[in-house]
């Protein structure tokens, strides 16, 4: 049996769903051992106490958050294999859990242009690999998009602070910022962080400023007084792919060294992202009221009840706005959401519909082909994940 520590702060959903991974992989053969170590007690004993504790519960391989300065060369030495989860720098003595942070960063400044915004801003860790990278792709394709000059960044923060911010400085930066803007947050914590301190400056979420964070952290997304929209990597097949690669350098300690490279699957939206880049304080009403209500059994006719428009005229603005009818906009909300609930859970579809106020099954479905061609139990066999 193999056995495996993990130095990670479990307080969070990373290192969890990492884990979940690992389980599923070595549940192929025979369950590992697993132990687990917080972070702050590799600090307490230092690398020299983790070997020796390690070594003594007869470990094989360690996952950890290690930092430059931690003498990882002792675990090779001991004949445990090591794999760093990124957490400042990469190494390049030992394979390291890491991301695509630059597709990342394109992908929230992608959806930002897309919404019509046209001022962008990053919230950020200094000098820490996956806020400058997620940074460095959001800037990208800002400036790509030609709102280079409209890029305003806050990244002074120290990750060893990384629960404290200092709110006078954050409040003066979050209200000297053009309106609207959107914002992307490093991570669901700094998210969270973001969406407090606007709370607490006045600045209205999503309406003056729209933010999202990374990892869909649920429990973070869901803790602050707006939900916060995330973009979700795939984490857990990571911790897959991270159990088969110490399972490789188990076996042979001269295999070459790889990394394990995890990707953005998808926005994951939720109030916080809840809003266009327009000045039409009807249609965002509009858009507003129905990520409030989708869920439910909505109907144009209930959108309309909210707005003092005439159908004719909130359809035209609408439409002008977000580039689709009020009903297209509606349905597509509906479906994107019918077809993530497919793949997380695994309740029966007339389950899943009736949980977005939906009981014709036939008609979900039908709208569904009409948007991913295929039927609903077709796109779950298909993409449900395998690990």
């Amino acid at each position: 049996m193999l056995r495996l520590l993990i130095i990670s702060d479990f307080t969070e959903a990373f290192p969890s769903k990492l884990l979940k991974g690992i389980v599923n992989y070595s549940r192929r053969k025979e369950q590992w051992g697993i132990c687990r170590m917080p972070p702050a007690y590799k600090k307490k004993i230092g690398i020299p106490g983790v070997v020796e504790w390690a070594r003594s519960w007869g470990a094989d391989a360690v996952i950890g958050q290690f930092e430059e300065t931690d003498e990882i060369n002792l675990f090779a030495s001991s004949g445990i294999v090591a794999v760093a989860q990124d957490f400042k720098q990469r190494f390049t003595s030992i394979p390291n859990i890491t991301a695509d942070y630059i597709g990342t960063g394109r992908m929230a400044a992608r959806f930002y242009i897309d919404r019509g915004f046209r001022n962008f801003g990053f919230f950020g860790f200094s000098h820490v690999c996956w806020s400058d990278e997620r940074l460095d792709g959001f800037k990208k394709e800002v400036v790509e998009a030609g709102f280079g000059n409209s890029l305003y960044t806050y990244n002074m923060q120290d990750i060893d602070q990384l629960w404290y911010y200092e709110q006078d400085r954050l409040t003066r930066w979050l209200q000297s910022l053009p309106k609207p803007i959107g914002v992307m947050a490093c991570d669901d914590n700094q998210g969270n962080n973001l969406v407090e301190a606007c709370h607490a400056a006045g600045v209205k979420i999503p309406d003056e400023l729209s933010v999202m964070g990374v990892d869909n952290d649920e429990l973070l997304c869901s803790l602050g007084s707006t939900p916060l929209s995330s973009i979700q990597v795939n984490i857990e097949e990571g911790g897959y792919q991270t159990a088969a690669l110490i399972e490789r350098r188990v076996l042979n300690p001269d295999a070459p060294l790889e990394d394990i490279i995890l990707k953005p699957i998808k926005i994951v939206g939720r109030m916080s992202t809840a809003a266009f880049a327009t000045d039409d304080l009807q249609i965002q009403k509009a858009v507003k009221f129905i990520h409030q209500h989708y869920m439910k059994k909505i109907s144009v006719r209930d959108v309309m009840e909210e707005v003092a428009l005439s159908r004719r005229l909130l359809e035209r603005r609408f439409k002008s706005v977000t580039g689709q009818t009020l009903y297209q906009y509606i349905t597509d909300l509906k479906i994107k959401r019918f077809a993530e609930l497919l793949l997380d859970t695994d309740e029966q579809l007339i389950g899943i519909a009736i949980s977005l106020g939906e009981t014709d099954t036939k008609s979900i479905s039908r709208r569904f082909k009409q948007i991913y061609g295929c039927s609903p139990s077709q796109w779950r066999e298909k993409h449900k994940k395998k690990i």
